[in-house]
């Protein structure tokens, strides 16, 4: 059981009747556990706990909280009292702030955060100006940084200034020249081991990777992941140091980009918060759409099946099996797709391999089908009244129709990603409705082929 649900009724008969016994309770708390306590808490109630909350107090812990829980607190409580509160946090999760709230509750606090820290808004203008999935607004701007004459005792010695002044992790000393440009990086643990009067030239090395502020989050993860990196820097084209991103932002991209491809797979709008917090009205629109577009799609199927209902009528019991066959179908796709829409999000695939990936889907839904045609002929004998010629059908439309599925799971996204669309659009039950079809185009086919003879008497009225 969460912690909140055990003190949360306690806590709030503790606010009303004793605020300052209340402060002296969370401090023996951590902030992750505060934010959990927080959200817990009815809207009015949490205001006013980090009302009640030295700023820096009350910064871990409003930082921690979900964005729609940070926009409406920052609406019920005083512009002033969220300002402090901003002031405190770190600038890349002050920014969020700042992006999550309506414009004109963000355009207020922003002019009080002016009156209150104007470097602090300068940042919040300074981030905010980036693209909101892009690196410029995932950095924070603080970082330590050392001239490149210092000594180890001066890198030392601004570590220990960041820190008092500043609650955010240290992984490296940045060296900076004059015009602010990267020299290089010089770790804690080099510092630790070198001589204090010792010049820090010898521990300064070039940064193994840094990002552009306008590339891409996503890339940013897999830049970070292929260099085992706790911490990139930000530079510009001049290669200045605007600022540094650090491994729990990563993570945070990570967890929230993977949500929304499983939320797209399922044919889902991705949903901006929570299940629990997203309304009942909201949810009919983000799934209704999808289901809608799809149901449409199916049209497709049953037109299918009105223009060769002649076909399914000569052959006894066609119509049975034309669901086991497109199941098939789209089943492949499904498994093509989700493998090649996570190698294309984790830079495994790339869109230039097209044709490697048709021949390599097609080879593997030829043996896949083949596997499937041989269980699928023997279960069709298992009727008498039917024929080795519909068996040899089934067979034939299963090896077909598999690798159909294989090749358009696996090429579609690929597709949608060389036209600048977000190849997880392209869902599972999107690639099964466009397989039906394909599905019961091959098995009409491969029965005018194989069943001719049937098909012919019954042409001619003959049973």
């Amino acid at each position: 059981m969460r912690l909140a649900k055990l003190i949360g009724p306690d806590l709030k008969e503790l606010l009303r009747e004793d605020p300052e016994q209340t402060r002296a309770v969370l401090a023996e708390m951590h902030a992750e556990d505060l934010a959990d306590l927080v959200a817990e808490l009815d809207p009015d109630d949490a205001a006013l706990l980090l009302q009640r909350l030295p700023a820096d107090e009350a910064a871990p812990i409003f930082e921690r909280l979900e964005e729609h829980e940070q926009e409406e607190l920052a609406q019920l409580m005083p512009a002033e009292s969220v300002a402090h509160i901003a002031s405190e946090m770190a600038p890349d999760d002050r920014a969020d702030l700042f992006s999550a709230l309506p414009e004109d509750v963000g355009t207020k606090l922003l002019a009080t955060l002016e009156q209150v820290d104007p470097e602090a808004a300068q940042e919040v203008r300074e981030i905010e100006k980036w693209p909101e999935t892009s690196a410029g607004h995932l950095m924070t701007t603080d970082f330590v940084q050392v001239p490149p004459r210092s000594t180890v005792a001066d890198a030392i010695a601004a570590v220990r200034a960041f820190s008092e002044e500043h609650n955010a992790p240290i992984y490296n000393v940045y060296v900076v020249d004059k015009a602010e440009h990267l020299v290089g990086t010089a770790s804690l643990r080099a510092l630790l081991l070198a001589s204090p009067e010792a010049p820090l030239v010898p521990e300064i090395r070039e940064c193994a990777h840094s990002v552009r502020p306008d590339l891409d989050q996503e890339e940013v993860a897999r830049g970070m992941a292929k260099y085992d990196l706790n911490v990139v820097p930000v530079i510009d084209e001049n290669d200045v140091l605007l600022g540094v991103i650090t491994i729990d932002d990563i993570v945070d991209v990570l967890t929230q980009e993977q949500t929304e491809d499983v939320q797209k797979l399922g044919a889902i709008e991705p949903l901006d918060v929570p299940y629990f917090q997203t309304s009942f009205v909201s949810f009919i629109r983000k799934r209704g759409v999808w289901l809608l577009a799809l149901f449409l799609g199916e049209f497709f199927t049953q037109t299918a099946l009105r223009h060769y209902d002649p076909v399914f009528e000569a052959i006894h019991g066609a119509a049975y099996y034309v669901p086991l066959l497109i199941s098939a179908g789209g089943n492949s796709g499904s498994q093509s797709s989700t493998l090649i829409i996570r190698g294309l999000a984790v830079g495994e695939i790339k869109s230039s391999d097209f044709l490697k990936i048709f021949v390599r889907e097609s080879l593997m839904g030829f043996v896949l089908g083949l596997g499937l045609a041989a269980v699928g002929f023997v279960r069709v004998l298992m009727y008498p009244e039917q024929t080795v010629p519909f068996a040899l059908t089934v067979s034939a439309s299963l090896v077909f129709i598999v690798m159909t599925g294989c090749t358009v799971g696996s090429l579609l996204p690929i597709l949608l990603k060389r036209i600048g669309l977000d190849p997880a659009t392209s869902s599972t039950p999107f690639i099964a409705s466009l397989v039906d079809v394909l599905g019961i185009v091959i098995f009409v086919q491969a029965a005018k082929l194989i069943m001719v003879a049937t098909l012919s008497r019954a042409a001619l009225g003959h049973p």
